[in-house]
């Protein structure tokens, strides 16, 4: 008994023996899963492959009659097969089908018939395949007949000829159903759901699976239910619903557990999830263990290399180099031995990705001339190695050629063999006019980016580094397909950091705004909290995540690939039709950022951002029609300082740390050195004079070029590079007096500016949404005194605050204050949540919504453990709630003190009734603390995100 279909949620670069093909055919081999002691081989095939060999064997060395040798023959074909030895397992399945002739029966003739085309087709036959289908259908009567549409639906599939596959399956459905084939109509419903998913008819896949659980249950085929549980989490993925594909493998895990099952494909399939969301820490951890689960050389080899090449590619992606290196290394070695070719060159070209990400090594450093360390390649090895990947690669006809050629061109250039990075360059380049997937073409523009800027010609890198970003937005639409959302970003962020440094050597501050937001608006647009809200859309992307996942696998099995690959390019085409004909905002890039519309809808603000470029900070500041470039400091001296004030905070938050006296001192140096981290030589002189903090401030140095004016008291907006979010930003005193917010990106705060209050309401006097989640202790106090304050508020508390009542509370609210533990994830903003009381609401649940808040006040939001939800993490939540219709958050960098909270708050809440903005209300509030140490950390620890 094995899945249907039920592996195929892997990466791109990760397929290479079609786990899902080879193991869908075993549920139509193999009978009913009684999941007893059976002695039948072709029924303990699915669950216990060795032992149905070993019987097998026995059975066969008794001399049986023929019928009963064809039935061993054919349990020994289907395990040759699923462990890749195709010439050995077509071979019994033939003497399989001489001794089901002897033995004069039609039945199991068909049977081999039908197992043996399925392989056939599976492994580079299709046409000899169909044909050993075709005459097992002319064999097969009544039940026998639909079993083998069932399989022959199955092979056409695979082949990419979805309406026959479909016109078959449809018929296996009916026949089974007529027949009373309860167990075999749920597969052919299993196998139609696929097909559904692979014409993006996401609504009929469910469906069918649906009806396929429902009959499973009524025979008690609980491995079964597993398995479409296992399916449920494919649909979902392909769909882009990556909560929801989390969750379906979490109750297909706790099934297989339940049944005692091991199921290696399920990590590698929940490692392709988690990276697909941005999570590689968490992937590599899900791979990691299950490859320490193997005991020994227990457990099916070629799984645990994969788990392994896994591991490896998550490491790589979680900027652990060294151990992607150790990993890939060993599944390299692993493949090696199982005669995996295609897996075996993928696993070296990740190794040498990873050592090349490591940078040099002692064997790198060695002079020239000199040999290297025992064992350890030199760069000019390397280099070699990287050739012959590329000539691997090249043979097997894998996509990931192009990887290699990027390998080789980078590593020619670091050895000063301009010639040869060139001739690299310029074939990975050569992808880019083709007619190939949107991630090749990015690869094409980003190697001739790369040639452009070894040959110093700035126009055309930057010409290739806009054509190869326009691509890439519309390849971000079909994240959690098969291509890993970290290469794609990565080469994204390498694209825009070409052009960031040639924007930087124009002098052209306005050329440089435009290529910061240019990839702040790819970056923060990914991953997307749900597909685009458009049926058709959805369907052709769900359809081209299925199509391109079947290419890679027939490639990596050196399969037909000519139908694959057009249906491929056709839907490509589609998305990409569709795409132009959305609104400009509605994609990551959207439409080409204005600077001079831009400063007009500044006013009295002043916005400024800070880009870092190869570690260093510049500054451009923009207002009055303006934008400057001033040089700011270091990103990892800043970085430094940013941390010891977190620190500090936290220490001074909770009545830890100097007395009054030398605590108000302290946070007026943390502030400087800040400052001067921050703005480096941007910032003119020392602060002004005026009283210490955190007492009324005044205006502080300003971030203007000598003999220009001092600002007024405009608004300030502030956008930080990654990395940089977690700024007790008012401690500086270059802000010192001033209302200020934090966005991700000058689009954000244009959009979040341009955001309308709910209508019919004023917000002054608007009723707020009040919510206390649990396990606080004595934090989210201030919510019965709001309450108290607000007569006419929604209060939800002490039970009440479900997920599902408070996304009605929220609906289109004015103003929200939530005092809940949060867990925000900037690099994946859609498992950002806010722990309610039957759990955590994530931002796929506020997707949800009709409306978000106007306005959000989060007062309780550290991890509840140990680890800090930073403004990193908050602007994270910020940038996917500011199309909602957020316009404001307020939040804090460190976990505050509750009790100095409660009346923080109630001040915050008065200000914001006097009708002031976040900004504005959290100055005046910070101004009133007075000199109490920890409430002035308190107060210091929040800032305002957003435009309102």
């Amino acid at each position: 008994m094995t899945r249907l279909n039920i592996h195929p949620m892997v990466a791109a670069t990760d397929q290479g023996d079609d786990r899902r093909d080879q193991a869908s055919d075993q549920v139509l081999d193999q009978g009913d899963d009684r999941r007893d002691q059976v002695s039948d081989p072709l029924e303990m095939v699915g669950v216990r492959p060795a032992e149905a060999m070993a019987r097998a064997r026995e059975i066969l060395a008794g001399d049986p009659p023929p019928g009963e040798a064809s039935q061993a023959h054919q349990a020994i074909g289907i395990v040759l097969r699923e462990f890749g030895d195709v010439d050995a397992a077509t071979r019994e399945l033939r003497t399989a089908l001489r001794l089901a002739r002897a033995a004069r029966s039609t039945d199991r003739q068909a049977d081999v018939l039908a197992t043996l085309g399925v392989t056939l087709t599976y492994h580079g036959q299709p046409e000899r395949g169909l044909a050993a289908l075709d005459s097992a259908l002319a064999l097969a009567a009544g039940s026998a007949a639909g079993r083998v549409l069932l399989r022959r639906g199955i092979a056409l599939s695979r082949l990419g000829r979805h309406p026959p596959a479909l016109d078959d399956l449809r018929r296996a459905v009916r026949v089974l159903r007529s027949a009373d084939d309860t167990i075999w109509e749920a597969r052919a419903l299993t196998a139609r759901s696929l097909v559904h998913l692979a014409c993006g008819a996401t609504g009929r896949a469910n469906l069918d699976l649906s009806r396929a659980e429902s009959l499973f249950a009524t025979t008690s085929q609980e491995l079964e239910v597993a398995f479409n549980w296992h399916n449920r989490a494919l649909v979902a993925f392909r769909s882009g619903d990556l909560p929801r594909a989390l969750s379906c493998l979490d109750e297909a895990d706790r099934r297989y557990r339940l049944l005692g099952v091991s199921t290696p494909d399920l990590s590698i399939d929940r490692c392709a999830v988690l990276l697909s969301a941005g999570l590689p820490d968490d992937a590599f951890r899900e791979a990691d263990t299950a490859v320490g689960s193997f005991d020994g050389n227990g457990g099916q080899a070629t799984k645990k290399a994969e788990l392994l090449l896994s591991a490896a590619r998550a490491a790589l992606a979680a900027a652990q180099p060294q151990v992607a290196m150790e990993r890939a290394e060993a599944a390299r070695q692993m493949f090696g031995a199982q005669d995996r070719a295609w897996w075996q060159a993928h696993a070296w070209l990740l190794q040498l990705q990873a050592r090349f990400a490591a940078g040099p090594g002692p064997a790198d450093a060695s002079p020239a001339g000199q040999l290297a360390p025992a064992g350890q390649p030199t760069p000019a090895d390397q280099l070699d190695q990287a050739e012959q990947v590329v000539a691997s690669l090249d043979a097997l006809g894998a996509t990931d050629v192009q990887q290699a050629q990027l390998l080789a061109g980078r590593m020619a250039l670091a050895l000063g063999r301009r010639q040869d990075a060139d001739r690299h360059f310029a074939a990975a380049a050569q992808a880019r006019h083709r007619r190939v997937s949107a991630l090749a073409r990015v690869q094409g523009w980003l190697a001739e980016a790369l040639r452009a800027d070894a040959a110093g010609h700035r126009r055309r890198l930057l010409g290739a580094c806009r054509s190869g970003l326009a691509v890439l937005d519309e390849h971000l639409l079909t994240l959690g397909a098969s291509e890993l959302r970290a290469q794609a970003t990565a080469q994204g962020a390498e694209l825009a950091a070409l052009a960031q440094r040639a924007a930087l050597a124009s002098g052209r501050a306005r050329l440089l705004l435009s290529w910061s937001e240019r990839w702040r608006a790819v970056a923060h647009a990914v991953p997307p909290a749900r597909p685009v809200d458009d049926a058709e859309l959805q369907a052709d992307l769900t359809a081209l995540r299925d199509a391109t996942s079947r290419l890679d696998q027939a490639r990596a099995n050196a399969d037909p690939t000519v139908l694959l690959h057009r249906e491929q390019l056709r839907l490509e085409a589609a998305v990409r039709t569709r795409v132009l004909r959305a609104r400009g905002d509605d994609l990551p890039g959207g439409r080409q950022f204005d600077v001079a519309e831009f400063l007009g809808q500044l006013g009295d603000a002043q916005l400024i951002q800070i880009v870092d470029i190869d570690g260093d900070l510049h500054l451009l500041v923009c207002g009055s029609g303006r934008v400057r470039h001033l040089t700011g400091g270091r990103f990892d001296d800043a970085a430094r300082e940013v941390e010891y004030a977190r620190f500090s905070l936290r220490r001074l938050a909770h009545g830890r740390g100097a007395g009054q006296a030398g605590a108000l001192a302290m946070l007026h140096a943390i502030g400087e050195r800040l400052d001067a981290a921050l703005l480096g030589p941007a910032l003119l002189g020392p602060a002004l004079p005026g009283p210490a903090l955190p007492g009324p401030a005044l205006p502080g140095p300003a971030l203007l070029g000598p003999g220009r004016r001092q600002p007024d008291d405009g608004p300030v907006i502030i956008v930080p590079p990654g990395g940089l979010h977690a700024v007790p930003w008012g401690l500086l005193p270059s802000l010192r007096g001033r209302a200020f917010s934090v966005v991700p990106s000058a689009r954000a705060w244009l959009r979040a500016r341009a955001t309308e209050p709910p209508p019919a309401v004023s917000p002054p006097s608007a009723e707020p949404v009040l919510i206390r989640g649990p396990g606080l202790g004595a934090g989210g106090g201030e919510v019965p005194a709001l309450a108290a304050e607000y007569p006419d508020a929604t209060v939800l508390t002490a039970g009440a605050a479900t997920a599902r009542r408070v996304l009605d509370a929220l609906d289109g609210a004015s103003l929200a204050h939530i005092a809940a533990h949060g867990t925000f994830r900037a690099d994946s903003p859609l498992f950002s949540s806010l722990r309610m009381d039957d759990g955590p609401l994530t931002v796929h649940d506020l997707e949800g919504l009709r409306r978000a808040p106007y306005r959000l006040v989060l007062s309780s939001c550290d991890s509840g453990v140990v680890a800090p939800a930073g403004a990193n993490e908050f602007l994270g939540l910020a940038s996917t709630l500011v199309p909602l219709g957020t316009a404001g958050i307020v939040a804090s960098v460190v976990p505050v003190n509750d009790q100095a909270t409660v009346g923080l708050m109630l001040a915050l809440h008065r200000n914001l009734r006097g009708g002031a903005t976040l900004a504005a209300a959290l100055r005046d509030t910070r101004a009133g603390v007075g000199s109490d140490p920890v409430q002035a950390a308190t107060a210091w620890s929040f800032i305002a995100l957003g435009a309102s």
